[in-house]
């Protein structure tokens, strides 16, 4: 295991700035997710880490060691960490013990080590009785089991994981969700999965970073991700957020205040130092609102779509307020509006958000 300390990594493509003032602390044995859209930066930060690129400014340390700084750059073969990559990389030509013995024949490693280390890395993403076949004759989660195996058997101290589902069928992300997750359990390697999708990144990391144009825009648990975002582009992102103009009417009292959002008032939570102001955006979660019930408040709208989820539905809405604002909401079986219907709408929780109506459309 090993820490990895990331501290104000920059990095330059030309005029593109591609890295941009961040800092991580990933702790001994943290299963650490980096999630965000395509161009945010979360390929570029894993090269940084693998020593593939040379840093503009920042560090970065493996441990207590110095790995990467404007004046100092240790090359990937030296850094004692392993990469497991979206398109496995395997040999064809050769059979699964040989792919996962690779990097141990360059390293210099002979039999019977080689051959134990092997044996325990193949047993240790359960391919055992496997060493034999080639990678032709696996399936797809086999050969990123092939591919995880040929990673560990060098003992790296940090695994790095770059979309290792991308290419997976929907049931076979699921099982290797499970795989990957029993081997964190297991192993206790510290781990930096990189991913676009935020249901791996939740179902799999002990915190998430999320990236966005180079920059760090939140690193927290993935339940505070979704409770709590720390700015409009998380809430946005994180679980289809609604964000919504709103004014607090209301000082904080027990973590919740008063807010008026498309002209009706609810109570919602916030931080204990919330502001009045008529300038704050509000996310809200589909779980957050709900079709009203007889006498209960609630903002006019009108069903745009509905679309069956298996066991619900979903329904699309839009406002009656002046900013006919679309929200979506699940209800049960059976659907409660058609398109057309016109329907109520309460909301019964909501976060506001702690950024400034400024800061946020400077970023």
């Amino acid at each position: 295991m090993a820490r990895l300390t990331i501290d104000r990594a920059q990095k330059r493509f030309g005029s593109y700035i591609a890295l941009d003032d961040v800092s991580i602390d990933v702790a001994d044995g943290e299963f650490l997710a980096v999630l965000g859209p395509s161009g945010c930066g979360k390929t570029t930060l894993l090269r940084q880490i693998a020593g593939f690129d040379k840093l503009d400014g920042g560090v970065i340390r493996i441990g207590e060691r110095l790995v990467s700084s404007r004046d100092r750059h240790v090359p990937p073969e030296h850094r004692k960490l392993g990469i497991v990559f979206q398109s496995y990389a395997l040999w064809p030509h050769m059979t699964v013990a040989e792919n996962v013995a690779y990097g141990l024949i360059v390293a210099g490693i002979r039999d019977p080590e080689r051959a134990r280390r092997v044996a325990a890395a193949l047993d240790l993403v359960g391919l055992n009785g496997f060493a034999e076949r080639r990678p032709g004759m696996l399936s797809g989660g086999q050969r990123q089991r092939v591919a995880l195996a040929r990673c560990l058997v060098t003992e790296p101290s940090l695994v790095l994981l770059d979309e290792p589902l991308a290419n997976l069928d929907v049931h076979l992300r699921a099982s290797m969700e499970d795989e990957f997750a029993r081997f964190h359990e297991r192993t206790g390697t510290t781990m930096v999965y990189i991913t676009h999708d935020q249901a791996e990144a939740m179902a799999l990391a002990d915190r998430i970073a999320v990236m966005d144009r180079g920059r760090l825009l939140q690193l927290a648990t993935p339940s505070v991700l979704y409770r709590e975002p720390a700015n409009t582009t998380v809430a946005g992102f994180i679980g289809e957020g609604m964000v919504l103009p709103a004014a607090i009417l209301s000082p904080p009292q027990a973590g919740r205040c008063k807010v008026r959002v498309l002209g009706v008032e609810a109570v919602v939570r916030c931080r204990p130092d919330q502001p009045v102001t008529n300038e704050a955006r509000l996310c809200l979660r589909a779980r957050d609102i709900g079709i009203a019930h007889a006498g209960e408040p609630g903002l006019q709208a009108a069903v745009e779509r509905l679309s069956y989820q298996g066991g619900h539905y979903r329904l699309e809405a839009r406002s009656n307020a002046a900013s006919g604002a679309l929200l979506h909401l699940d209800a049960t079986e059976p659907a409660p509006a058609q398109p057309g219907d016109a329907i109520r709408i309460a909301i019964q929780d909501g976060w506001v958000i702690p950024e400034s109506v400024s800061l946020d459309k400077a970023a």
